[in-house]
């Protein structure tokens, strides 16, 4: 007999259910890159990041590992990432126009590095992504809205490849512990500023909040450099 009450088990189960909603979004999404919908699709994409953003604090604070033994939260998260962050972009590049269809066959390229990547015992630490932390649908949308050339497309998403490959410990927003608040705080403006763009990205200001926003972009990625570097020197 569970040592936790009916109600203790059911939020816990809630919680599973809450990061299963990946799924369907990312079949939404689908369908949406199926109809050449750019709209659904960086708006399901956006959807599916906030749950995946939001279920950890959830999990942590019903204690499911201990409520729940028998379910594997932490693969069914696995599973859901790879298809939000890595599968999902693959396939839009050619649907959405990014890249010839006859360079289709390019999107294996990130989905090989991130099976690379997920499947690294250390792809996380306490305090850390280490590697390019898989974020191809975030580069997709900014490739897609600054209109970025299929060369470009290729170019930059070959060398954050590479960069899966690389051991530098690159910031994780809610466990880096450095400058978290500053981080959290800048993150979510640069959230909402990331999903007027998805709402609508052939909205005049489209491009220049994108533009805009990149600002955030180069201090994760100084901020990343700052931390490898104390990472380290502690190891």
């Amino acid at each position: 007999m569970s040592a936790y009450s009916p109600a203790r088990r059911a939020a816990a189960w809630g919680v599973h259910a809450y990061t299963g909603l990946g799924l369907p979004l990312n079949l939404l999404g689908a369908w949406a890159l199926f109809e050449h919908d750019a709209r659904t699709f960086f708006l399901t994409q956006c959807a599916a990041v906030f749950v995946d953003a939001t279920d950890g604090f959830m999990a942590r604070a019903v204690d499911v590992k201990k409520v729940v033994p028998e379910f594997d939260g932490r693969r069914l998260d696995d599973i859901i990432d790879f298809i939000t962050f890595s599968f999902m972009p693959a396939l839009a590049l050619p649907l959405l126009g990014m890249i010839p269809e006859s360079w289709a066959w390019f999107g294996a390229v990130p989905l090989l590095a991130s099976g690379y990547g997920f499947c690294q015992d250390r792809a996380k630490t306490d305090q850390s992504f280490v590697g390019f932390p898989s974020y191809w649908n975030i580069v997709l949308l900014y490739l897609y809205v600054l209109g970025a050339s299929a060369g470009l497309t290729v170019g930059v998403f070959s060398a954050l490849a590479v960069l899966v490959f690389v051991p530098i410990h690159y910031v994780y927003p809610t466990r880096t512990l450095f400058m978290r608040p500053v981080t959290l705080g800048l993150g979510a403006l640069w959230s909402v500023a990331m999903l007027f763009v998805a709402w609508d990205v052939r909205h005049p200001l489209a491009v220049p909040v994108a533009w805009g926003s990149l600002l955030y972009v180069v201090y994760y990625t100084v901020l990343s450099g700052v931390n490898h570097a104390q990472m380290t020197r502690e190891s």
